[in-house]
């Protein structure tokens, strides 16, 4: 059978649902409102020597990597590498945790581990309700981390989380397309504090 190109409505739909949702925030004045605080936070506490851990699932664990990396090496701006991970990424501490403790432990145990009070936790969830996001949630929120959930039309994160980013979609793939661009606006917000450019010691 051969496939017939191009198939111009499904690329317009695509595009034009994207559009839309991104349009929408847009012109959503308490999202922007919402996308500066939690670029504040995330900036005070780099600022003042704590780190931003990211988590996600499938497509949303790479871009909590895409938007660790960033921070790590930069997005647009030349200055020092910025604390951020994504624990999405180390597959022995995944499927140990997972064998041991469940799948909705992954990300949980690691935060437990890994982070300390003043921290930023930043879970990604398009439903809003991924158990294993609102599990380490609970444990950043334990250790007095501050916790950030982005999500799509809301679900469970939305009353779980500290501050939270809401996409007005319903698709996956749409809400997915706005987080990443959410993430670099994240990160050039960030950016945008020329203080740091130095590290916390030379300040």
């Amino acid at each position: 059978m051969t496939v017939k190109y191009p198939h111009t409505s499904l690329i317009a739909e695509h595009i034009n649902r994207s559009v839309e949702a991104k349009t929408k925030l847009l012109n959503d004045a308490s999202f922007l409102a919402a996308l500066n605080t939690v670029a504040e936070t995330c900036t005070d506490a780099l600022l003042n020597g704590k780190k931003i851990v990211l988590a996600g699932n499938g497509g949303s664990a790479a871009d909590a990597q895409h938007i660790a990396a960033e921070l790590v090496g930069r997005y647009k701006k030349e200055r020092r590498g910025l604390p951020a991970i994504a624990i999405t990424t180390d597959t022995s501490a995944l499927t140990a945790i997972g064998n041991d403790y469940g799948y909705e432990q992954v990300f949980a145990r690691q935060v437990e581990a890994l982070c300390q009070k003043g921290d930023v936790f930043i879970g990604i969830t398009t439903s809003g309700n991924s158990k294993n996001i609102l599990a380490a949630i609970h444990s950043a929120r334990d250790i007095q981390c501050t916790t950030i959930g982005m999500t799509g039309c809301g679900g469970n994160i939305v009353d779980q989380a500290d501050q939270t980013l809401s996409v007005p979609a319903s698709e996956t793939a749409t809400i997915q397309e706005c987080h990443i661009m959410i993430g670099h606006i994240l990160c050039a917000l960030i950016e945008e504090n020329e203080t740091l450019s130095q590290r916390p010691d030379q300040k």
